[in-house]
């Protein structure tokens, strides 16, 4: 008995501490019915929303355009934007997120994400806020909106998804990336996985990586992962430059390495140009070193001008240097120039 009401208790807590930051609103509060699909209907136009536990995050999700906060009915003068670490951010709510839902003729029309610190303006509107919505019934929804083919909500949808905190949302997120999926989905999905999901996010675009037709998923995976935090991702990424079947994708496996990784990424990028059978993909390596720290950089386009014997790219070696503006660069040119 005594543990039933500690639990009451704490679940009263969160519910409480769990709250909209809502004005301009005709505000109501349910609890969840058992049902989300049939809750979320309305014949006007109304807001819906709910909160869930979230990826923890030095972000928070709101709008910010030199005003306090959101208008949810006037999106032409606001603009989302992740809030720098170096803003200061509201904790309350930080563990938490607010999942909304724009309904009208008791369809939904958009798909939102903030945070339940950040001010939203609902225009006016009725605003429907749940309780006790439990995370497995969120993805169910939020999948099934994200695959519906006669749809134009899955960026929300997919953006929601890998919002929520815990392994079911990776499952779902897993789910979305395979090859039955269409090409936009595992697309936008692959991305969410390197920018949110950490070591299990980037598990699974290895995955992606190795298995998935089409060189624009692995494009967008090499790209998820160069904005990992997951030191693995590095790994990975030197992998898809060397042994990826697509020339396009080894060549952004290599731009992205060089904005990423530094010494590590000059041996794969030197190897590439010495090694990779296409020139485009030679060319791009050439660019790559362009991109390292120029006490790095440099010496490799020197020595890429100096010994390379495809002509193209020692053009593009040459081309780089002179952009460099470095002493040592100048001084190659002038030197060769001379001769």
């Amino acid at each position: 008995m005594k543990s039933l009401v500690l639990l009451l208790t704490a679940s009263l807590a969160l519910a409480q501490k769990w709250q909209p930051n809502v004005t301009n609103a005709r505000l109501e509060t349910r609890g969840y019915s058992g049902n989300l699909e049939t809750e979320l209907r309305s014949t006007s136009t109304s807001w819906f929303g709910y909160p869930v536990k979230s990826i923890r995050s030095d972000h928070e999700t709101c709008c910010w355009n030199g005003s306090p906060g959101c208008w949810l009915e006037k999106d032409e003068n606001s603009e989302r934007i992740t809030t720098p670490a170096n803003r200061p951010v509201q904790l309350e709510g930080a563990d938490a997120i607010a999942i909304l839902f724009r309904v009208e003729n008791n369809a939904i029309q958009k798909i939102q994400v903030y945070s339940l610190s950040c001010p939203l303006d609902a225009g006016g509107l009725p605003f429907v806020w749940i309780t006790g919505v439990p995370a497995h019934a969120s993805l169910s929804l939020l999948q099934e909106l994200a695959v519906d083919p006669a749809d134009h909500k899955a960026e929300g949808a997919i953006f929601a998804i890998a919002q929520h905190d815990g392994v079911e949302a990776d499952r779902v997120l897993e789910q979305l990336t395979k090859t039955t999926q269409p090409e936009r989905i595992r697309e936008q999905t692959t991305f969410w996985l390197g920018a949110s999901r950490g070591a299990r996010g980037v598990a699974i675009l290895k995955n992606v990586l190795a298995n998935d037709p089409s060189e624009h998923v692995r494009d967008k995976a090499v790209f998820a992962l160069s904005i990992s935090k997951q030191p693995e991702g590095l790994e990975m990424l030197i992998q898809a430059a060397k042994s990826d079947p697509s020339a396009h994708v080894r060549g952004q496996a290599l731009f992205w390495l060089a904005q990423k990784a530094g010494k590590v990424a000059a041996a794969t990028i030197t190897n590439a140009i010495q090694n990779d059978p296409n020139t485009e993909v030679k060319k791009k390596a050439v660019f790559a070193l362009s991109q390292l720290p120029k006490d790095e950089g440099v010496p490799k386009l020197i020595e890429v001008a100096r010994d390379q014997k495809n002509p193209e790219v020692r053009k593009q070696a040459f081309f780089w240097l002179g952009q460099s503006q470095d002493p040592r660069a100048l001084a190659f040119i002038q030197d060769v120039l001379t001769k």
